[in-house]
């Protein structure tokens, strides 16, 4: 008598059709959280920006997540709408905030704001392109983050008790080739067209795309529901509204949480600033030194299979944490020393970072759908991601305010398409440092989290493939 499956996710070939239309999406949505991080030279010199300005034109993407709580409200309408809704309502919201910043990007704003209340400066000579663009970059980055909660929750759903934590890594570095394309296009496209908002341009063909293949993926998952429905498989209780204080009462949660910031914190805004680092400290041209950091997500990429594969079967990862996050201190205090400033050692390091960013979200996103139920989960990702939000605003303003007040060490006048431009010189030292700080702390935190789990038994160090 042969078995009967009881759903489509029982399908090997299903679950991975769904993990490509999944991560393609993701991957077209990078492209245009990182299209800008090669051009801050370019920006500074076309539209007149200073690090700050750039400092504050990248943190805007946790502008309304954090303030206005969008990331929680995302969850809430995940949890409650399900993964077709709330994608197809992020994909849209992402086109609307990147309509904006190709608009500010595109010339269409100029001048400086100065505002103060009373002896506070609030906008002291800001480029109003530099507001308006972290304007947009807000408005994409709610539906960016919606999205990415969504696409975690789809993968678990349909991951779950099989190759999860492969899955959800496989997700996550795919969709990071966006990122790598977005270090190795925008200055070719920029040069080609003479114009500093093409990216922007091509960030928004490529969401449409996205778009596109979203719909392939409503169609597998909408017949998962009906054979689930037809098979007598029930789906969790319905999320309600109190299970956000609940998950809020779970100590291991808060220490997923901080870690996923601190991590992140030094990841993300370090690739913002990259580039530019690349050249400065290693002498490497405009032209090429994005494709080193492209690096990253690439190496990411190839070990997360390795990684994933021992989560999924051997468990170990709250120790998997622990031991990216060392990585990822080494790597920073590496690049921190001024000595250190060859080209091959900008290369090396930058491989070795990619292997922290492979270990600690393969074993780090699975963690959390270990201890928290599945109705919950959307909210969870959204909080954890709220949390993270706080980190991708605050760090590059805070690396933007160090370059221009304290890493400033001359200035060189630089041809530009036949045009003189004064170019900011910066020594990198003291955001690397910085960044070297956030490492550390996630240790801790990850050692925290470690011992949460032998004392409440969530078996994060358990394998997640069930025999």
């Amino acid at each position: 008598m042969t078995e009967q499956k009881s759903s489509l996710r029982e399908s090997k070939s299903a679950r991975w059709v769904v993990l490509i239309l999944v991560s393609f999406t993701m991957m077209c949505m990078y492209y245009l959280t990182d299209a800008m991080a090669p051009l801050q030279e370019s920006l500074q010199g076309k539209l007149s920006w200073s690090a700050s300005d750039y400092g504050l034109f990248t943190s805007g993407y946790g502008w309304f997540n954090v303030f206005l709580l969008m990331l929680i409200f995302s969850g809430m309408i995940l949890d409650k709408l399900g993964t077709r809704f709330t994608g197809f309502l992020a994909i849209f919201i992402m086109l609307f905030g990147a309509g904006i910043k190709y608009w500010a990007i595109s010339g269409h704003v100029v001048g400086t704001l100065e505002f103060s209340i009373g002896s506070w400066q609030v906008f002291n000579g800001t480029s109003k392109s530099a507001l308006f663009a972290g304007l947009g970059f807000g408005i994409f980055g709610v539906g960016c983050e919606m999205f990415g909660i969504a696409a975690n929750k789809a993968v678990v759903r349909w991951f779950r008790g099989k190759e999860m934590a492969l899955a959800i890594g496989l997700n996550t570095s795919t969709g990071r080739i966006g990122t790598a394309l977005a270090m190795f296009t925008p200055l070719p496209l920029v040069n080609l067209t003479k114009n500093v908002s093409s990216p922007v341009l091509l960030s928004i063909v490529l969401l449409l795309i996205g778009l596109l293949v979203f719909i392939f993926f409503t169609v597998l998952d909408k017949k998962l529901d009906q054979e689930e429905s037809d098979a007598g498989i029930a789906n969790d209780e319905e999320f309600k509204f109190s299970d956000v204080t609940d998950i809020a009462k779970n100590k291991a949660f808060w220490y997923i949480a901080i870690l996923c910031v601190l991590f992140y914190s030094a990841v993300f805004p370090f690739i913002k600033f990259a580039t530019n680092l690349i050249v400065q400290k290693f002498d490497v041209s405009d032209t090429y030194a994005g494709y080193i950091p492209a690096l990253l997500p690439f190496s990411a990429l190839l070990l997360t299979p390795v990684f994933g594969g021992i989560s999924d079967k051997k468990g170990k990862g709250a120790t998997i944490m622990i031991i990216g996050s060392i990585i990822l201190v080494c790597v920073h205090l590496l690049f921190s020393i001024p000595s250190l400033n060859s080209f091959p050692i900008a290369i090396g390091l930058v491989v070795v970072l990619g292997i922290a960013f492979s270990l600690v979200p393969s074993a780090m996103w699975p963690a959390i759908a270990k201890i928290i139920p599945e109705s919950k989960l959307g909210t969870a990702y959204a909080m954890t991601f709220w949390v993270q939000n706080w980190g991708l605003m605050g760090v590059p303003l805070l690396i933007g305010y160090v370059l221009d007040k304290y890493c400033i060490t001359g200035t060189i006048t630089k041809m530009v398409e036949g045009k003189e431009q004064i170019i900011t010189q910066y020594n990198y030292t003291i955001p690397m440092l910085i960044f070297s700080c956030f490492g550390i702390l996630a240790i801790v935190f990850a050692f925290l989290l470690k011992a949460e789990d032998k004392k409440m038994g969530y078996g994060l160090e358990k394998p997640n493939i069930r025999e």
